[in-house]
């Protein structure tokens, strides 16, 4: 308490830039190279330093961003963003006693090996497109959350999409069709069953092969076969499948959240009845992403929350 008030508070570093290079033999599968931008909060007992100015408490920003570079100069093996962000978590609740709860998030730049006359590239890279992502909350009694994701991935199918069957009144405009482009980008977070420090495997669990996983899978199922796809009757049932497909598959995660925006393509129609520049035949569209349809859903297993 603060007098009368109520006083919930933390403090952090966001926006943390920090490269890590991993220098293994060609015959090892060449150099790993990550880049993250990383954020920590951390909750603590410093109230002081909110009413009377004394700064006693305080674990200082600059020394969770310095942290940040020394843990990672500590990981002389591999390790994964969410394994860093527990690494990340544990130290700021077990060194500092005023230190109750630490979040980390963690963005990663998606460095992704060359591949140069069909050889994967010992040391080289280029940038992708989609975003691994995690959010860690580490508690000092131990208490764990892991929670990861993908942001800004993209999909797009030029049929089996259709739009049928909604609710038909006078502010609707757009008629029922079962041949239309569907497009969107794709935000997913989903949940790891581990509770605790003490959960976590003694053999370390792969969380880049998981994320790697779940990413075939979300795009698989919104595609289909590659000969002959698989009819969508609605972004939600797509996603519905979508997040699915990932419980079933992978019993180590406990729940998935899905945003999928329906970025619209448009048809092009040019001219008059009298003069036709353009007639719209399944060929030219506009793309455009304002305004767009949001869908979004989260899927769990009993007793599971995201």
């Amino acid at each position: 308490m603060a007098g009368n008030l109520q006083l919930e508070g933390r403090h952090g570093k966001s926006r943390v830039r920090v490269s890590r290079v991993w220098r293994r033999p060609a015959a090892e599968g060449g150099h790993i190279i990550v880049e993250w931008s990383v954020a920590v909060s951390v909750v603590s007992d410093c109230l002081p330093s909110y009413t009377s100015s004394d700064n006693s408490a305080i674990v200082a920003t600059d020394s969770i961003k310095n942290t940040v570079y020394v843990k990672a100069k500590e990981c002389t093996e591999v390790v994964s963003m969410e394994e860093f962000a527990v690494i990340l978590g544990r130290h700021f609740t077990s060194l500092y006693p005023q230190v109750s709860e630490a979040t980390v998030t963690i963005v990663e730049r998606p460095w992704e090996r060359v591949v140069v006359d069909g050889n994967p590239h010992s040391h080289g890279f280029k940038v992708g497109v989609e975003k691994h992502s995690t959010e860690v909350i580490v508690k000092k009694s131990g208490s764990l959350l892991i929670n990861s994701g993908i942001q800004g991935y993209s999909l797009l199918k030029t049929t089996q999409s259709g739009f049928e069957g909604f609710v038909t009144d006078r502010y609707r405009l757009l008629p029922d069709t079962r041949e239309r482009i569907v497009a969107t980008e794709v935000t997913a977070w989903w949940r790891y069953p581990f509770e605790h420090v003490s959960q976590l495997p003694s053999k370390p669990f792969c969380f880049t092969q998981r994320y790697q996983d779940v990413k075939k899978v979300l795009s698989e199922t919104f595609f289909g076969p590659a000969d002959v796809g698989v009819y969508s009757p609605s972004v939600q049932n797509t996603l519905y499948l979508m997040g699915k497909e990932v419980l079933t598959r992978f019993p180590d995660i406990s729940s998935i959240q899905l945003r999928m925006p329906n970025l619209h393509f448009l048809p092009v129609n040019l001219g008059s009845k009298e003069n036709p520049l353009v007639k719209f035949a399944d060929d030219v569209y506009l793309p455009t992403d304002e305004p767009h349809g949001t869908i979004e859903a989260t899927l769990s297993r009993p007793m599971s929350k995201l």
